[in-house]
């Protein structure tokens, strides 16, 4: 080798190590940044492996439940009930451009979030609602999206295909979903639809499940014996009836 080529080389790996490093450097800044500004709960939730092992772990669970307590019933005489928000929908992209701002929840840029259809399916949860329609059984969703939006809400889950019988949201302000599940099982829930026996419930909060609230936490363990049996608990770290309760 020349000494011109050796120079040449030279002046080349130079040029090579001080380019590389800057360009990788610009690349990976905005997604470093945003990622430090983002909580902890909402990266979870979008990056980690755990949360997309525990939906399925949970709607692989259910749906075994659900064959169990399906065997024997007449099609159409049951039903499961699920809630829609971080159960079926994940509405993490939300959560990501507020905390991005370095803003929180509001109830008109939550609406407008559910306008633009822009949630996206959970895992298991297409599976789980296909499986329920084979074995016979009705699909009630019942969420606290304002009814203002459930036109919205119904398109985004067909997009989807998250399919339901009925979808039931929360008409003037009324967060109790007790009526609701009640409305589902006597047959009042919506036109042509008669009553039904509910085998399982699915959700992200305590309250998503029927007469249940937070002080259920002080309860002896039987309080809570239903879950893993009708009731189905999926994780949501990032907002809920738990929020502002004092800490042990």
């Amino acid at each position: 080798m020349t000494l011109v080529s050796r120079a040449t080389l030279v002046l080349l790996f130079i040029t090579t190590a001080a380019c590389a490093p800057t360009a990788q450097r610009s690349a990976q800044t905005a997604p470093v940044a945003e990622r430090a500004a983002l909580p902890e709960a909402i990266r979870w939730v979008r990056a980690s492996a755990e949360h997309r092992a525990l939906f399925l772990q949970v709607f692989g669970a259910a749906s075994e439940r659900v064959r169990e307590l399906a065997a024997g019933r007449q099609r159409g005489t049951w039903a499961v009930i699920l809630d829609a928000d971080e159960t079926i929908l994940d509405n993490s992209e939300y959560q990501r451009r507020r905390a991005a701002q370095g803003l929180g929840f509001t109830p008109d840029t939550w609406d407008a979030w559910v306008r633009e259809e822009k949630a996206t399916a959970l895992p298991g949860a297409a599976a789980f609602l296909s499986l329920v329609r084979e074995l016979g059984g009705r699909i009630a969703i019942v969420t606290n999206r304002d009814d203002v939006v459930c036109a919205e809400t119904r398109r985004n889950m067909e997009s989807l295909q998250l399919v339901s019988d009925v979808v039931l949201c929360r008409v003037n302000g009324v967060s109790d979903k007790n009526p609701r599940f009640e409305a589902v099982q006597s047959g009042t829930a919506a036109s042509g639809l008669g009553p039904a026996d509910v085998v399982v419930w699915v959700g992200d909060n305590i309250q998503d499940f029927p007469e249940l609230t937070q002080e259920v936490r002080g309860r002896p363990a039987e309080a809570l014996s239903a879950f893993g049996r009708t009731y189905f608990m999926l994780p949501n770290p990032m907002y809920g009836s738990w929020e502002g309760l004092p800490v042990p």
